[in-house]
């Protein structure tokens, strides 16, 4: 899964976000809320592969409309605070609501483990058809788990798909090296690294080495295959906090999936963000060959330009110089990086600000814009579009209201310069109002929720006061609209509101 840092500055899931993030993170105080790269997949069916040009349409309960799935890990369970929770909503031909969900927890029968206090069940997800049923499953953490006498050890459990959904029958996936690092399961992405069709899961820790368990998952949760370890070139901050965010796509088009690993090193006591693509080879990822890659946190991968090449897009959301460290490339408002993918893999870079073209708003210190992202096909041109999030966004005189901003691909990749639109809250026919600290965007995704073969968007905030809410827009086939649009809420769904549960903070990719 992929790492994110709240706009408090801080990663535990129970504090309430107030103003400016700190891009020098202080992970080793953080309860891992984490954020998820894209699995994309040459198929419109289950996800077990990644591939750089389709979007894969997760399907929990096999009848062929999206669904969603989603954390809510600062969820009381029990009165235990923390203990976390995983939502999916079900897609319909209407779209998604809280009508069709599941509410998952550590306490549901049949998940491994037991809802404790810190747990942070939820935190990092990802979706593949792991057993081959047909049916898509989904690999979930709770990287801030005890485990016997290892504090923070963290835990993976896959989750099994069916004709009812995810229903909380599962197998837990054992610590690959419990004595040697913590927080198990604190990054997840599925794929197929080598190629050979079958759904492979990587695992991230607080070491550099993310693991993979190769060929599926058996239902005594080991990998079928077997597993190994590779060793990121991004360096372990001095708190050993590894990988920020792994991320799944083929870039370089060999039908392997490759994987971007957003990370952060030490350099002269400051914590330095620097990121790498490593590819995917006929024996799995592979060090060997990694690429640097434009710095930033948020990663996604996707076709923008129809080339057949996976185009990675990264969101580098923090201002050109932040507690007094200067970053290059940042933008005041943030930037979003795309990467063109090509057959030796990372090839040219452009970056795009709220200042670029007909890009909504203008560049602000603050406004985190590139603070979340995801692609999908709203319109079906088989060109992949974008949704931002910009969760600073000041609306008027309301500040960290959030907004969204949805950008469309073309033959010459993303179109800044026509057909460009943004959402908040105020936005008309969109659910709600804009709100002081809502942090519209903390989280977003494209999926095709209702069948039609368009991607819908569907965008997390801390609406509430940090209870979160989901809002979902759908696509007319055309662009996205606010007509049909609806918020999902979590008393509506399942989950207590009591201190700050983050509802919908972390997609599932």
């Amino acid at each position: 899964m992929q790492q994110h840092e709240r706009p408090s500055g801080r990663r535990s899931v129970s504090v309430r976000p107030s103003r400016r993030p700190r891009v020098r993170l202080a992970l080793a105080t953080a309860a891992a809320a984490a954020l998820t790269g894209t699995l994309l997949s040459a198929t419109a069916g289950t996800a077990a592969a990644a591939d750089g040009t389709y979007a894969a349409r997760a399907d929990f309960n096999g009848d062929h409309i999206g669904d969603v799935a989603f954390s809510a890990s600062g969820a009381y369970v029990s009165g235990k605070k923390d203990a976390g929770q995983l939502v999916v909503l079900y897609g319909t031909k209407t779209g998604v609501s809280s009508a069709k969900r599941s509410a998952i927890s550590q306490n549901t029968t049949g998940n491994p483990g037991t809802a404790e206090t810190g747990d942070v069940f939820g935190a990092d997800s990802a979706y593949a058809d792991f057993n081959g049923d047909g049916y898509d499953d989904l690999a979930v953490s709770s990287p801030m788990e005890d485990v016997g006498s290892d504090k923070d050890g963290g835990a993976v459990a896959v989750l099994w798909g069916s004709a009812q959904g995810i229903t909380g029958k599962g197998v837990s996936i054992a610590d690959a090296a419990p004595t040697k690092h913590d927080r198990w399961g604190r990054n997840l992405a599925a794929g197929d690294f080598d190629g050979d069709g079958k759904a492979d899961l990587a695992v991230g820790n607080t070491s550099n080495t993310i693991y993979v368990l190769k060929g599926g998952i058996s239902a005594s949760g080991t990998a079928v295959e077997g597993r190994y370890g590779v060793k990121a070139p991004v360096q372990a901050s001095g708190d050993g906090s590894g990988p920020l965010n792994i991320t799944a796509g083929d870039v370089n088009g060999d039908h392997r999936t490759d994987l971007v690993v957003d990370g952060f090193e030490t350099a002269t006591g400051q914590y330095w963000n620097t990121n790498y693509l490593l590819p995917g080879t006929s024996t799995g990822l592979s060090a060997a060959g990694a690429q640097p890659l434009k710095s930033g946190v948020i990663t996604g991968i996707g076709d923008v330009n129809g080339d057949g090449f996976g185009d990675i897009v990264t969101g580098m959301h923090w201002n050109k110089t932040d507690d007094g460290v200067t970053f290059p490339g940042a933008s005041d408002g943030g930037k979003v990086w795309i990467t063109y993918g090509t057959p030796d893999g990372a090839g040219s870079t452009t970056g795009i600000t709220q200042n670029t073209g007909n890009v909504p708003g203008s560049s602000e210190k603050n406004d985190y814009f590139g603070y979340e992202l995801d692609l999908g096909d709203v319109n079906g041109d088989s060109f992949q579009d974008l949704v931002v999030g910009v969760a600073g966004e000041d609306i008027g005189s309301v500040t960290d209201a959030g907004q969204l901003v949805v950008l469309y691909g073309s033959a010459s990749g993303i179109n800044t310069s026509s057909g460009t639109q943004s959402f908040a809250q105020s936005t008309a026919g969109v659910p709600g109002s804009d709100e002081k600290g809502d942090f519209l965007g903390a989280d977003v995704k494209l999926e095709d929720v209702t069948g039609d073969g368009r991607a819908d968007v569907l965008a997390g905030s801390y609406e509430n006061d940090g209870n979160g809410a989901v809002l979902y827009l759908p696509s007319n086939g055309t662009k996205i609209t606010a007509t049909g649009s609806r918020t999902v809420s979590p008393s509506d769904s399942g989950v207590s509101t009591t201190g700050y549960p983050n509802f919908g903070a972390n997609f599932a990719d």
